[in-house]
């Protein structure tokens, strides 16, 4: 039998660390350098000075030139302090649009994951980075790990790797990465797919003809000697409520999905990314989203 290709090999050496120095964006340091320590990658930690919304009235501007500054010592303090530990880091500082300069930074840098906290109930449009952060998880060219709110795990472990699928568009991007992830950890892959609203007599061949689909998709990529044999499931609820449910009940320790943007605002879609929103927003685990 001719051997079955093998899964493409994803890159992790550099990092991208957004900071704005609050509580919720620090959350997220252990990630990033977790990360960094077993790939062996660099982390650039960024700041944006973001300008002004409004005219200050009742105090003086702050010029751009102090405010540079202060940034720039900030930042320098951070990335030379005791909670980088060994981990080879370099600082990023500009200003301006979120939207656009930490797209420009990922394409000058080369960044392959961006790695991201966030505050408040409301999924990405609460990120901690400010209200442009969304069209950042939207528009970046590569993979965003967010660490929502309800995420509190010190001690990060990959055990278990949720992935859940989005069969009508390209689930291949989010499988290769959460295969590798797998296979790299030694962690258990759980391949998920979310069918809503199917009568329970129909529900029997509905999950044998959707875990046919999910399995014929392993074989693109190869399963290496030694690599548990991946669980594949069907659950029936919306995609939001399946994807927490199951990491819940399976103590993922990680989400991997594929997220697409609409074309209009109306666009359904198996996983929108109204959907996306919802599970960083209340997952408690780290959501890595992979864009197609």
């Amino acid at each position: 039998m001719a051997a079955l290709p093998q899964v493409a090999r994803i890159s992790l050496k550099r990092i991208l660390f957004p900071t704005d120095f609050s509580e919720a964006s620090l959350a997220a340091l252990p990630f990033a350098l977790k990360l960094a320590r077993t790939y062996d990658a660099r982390v650039h930690v960024a700041h944006v000075i973001l300008p002004e919304p409004h005219p200050r009235v009742l105090s003086p501007p702050i010029t751009e030139f102090t405010a540079w500054n202060e940034a720039n010592e900030r930042l320098d303090e951070f990335t030379h302090g005791p909670s980088i530990g060994d981990v080879h880091c370099t600082s990023l500082l500009a200003s301006g649009d979120l939207a656009e300069v930490i797209p420009a930074m990922i394409r000058e840098h080369g960044i392959d994951t961006v790695i991201v906290g966030t505050r408040g109930r409301r999924g990405v449009s609460r990120l901690v980075l400010g209200s442009n952060a969304e069209k950042i998880y939207r528009s970046a060219s590569c993979p965003v790990l967010t660490i929502g709110p309800h995420v509190n795990r010190p001690e990060w472990v990959l055990r278990t790797i949720l992935c859940p699928l989005d069969l009508e568009g390209d689930p291949k991007c989010a499988l290769e990465y959460a295969f590798t992830l797998a296979e790299d950890n030694a962690a258990g892959l759980i391949v998920m797919n979310a069918v809503p609203l199917v009568p329970w007599q129909h529900r029997g061949q509905v999950e044998r003809d959707t875990c046919s689909r999910m399995r014929k998709l392993l074989p693109t990529f190869g399963k290496p000697d030694g690599m548990s044999e991946p669980q594949f499931l069907v659950r029936w609820e919306p995609p939001a409520e399946a994807i927490l449910t199951c990491a819940e009940v399976r103590e993922a320790d990680l989400i991997v999905m594929g997220v697409r943007k609409s074309r209009s605002p109306g666009l359904s879609s198996r996983l929108p990314w109204p959907v996306a929103s919802e599970v960083v927003s209340r997952a408690v685990c780290p959501v890595l989203t992979v864009r197609f």
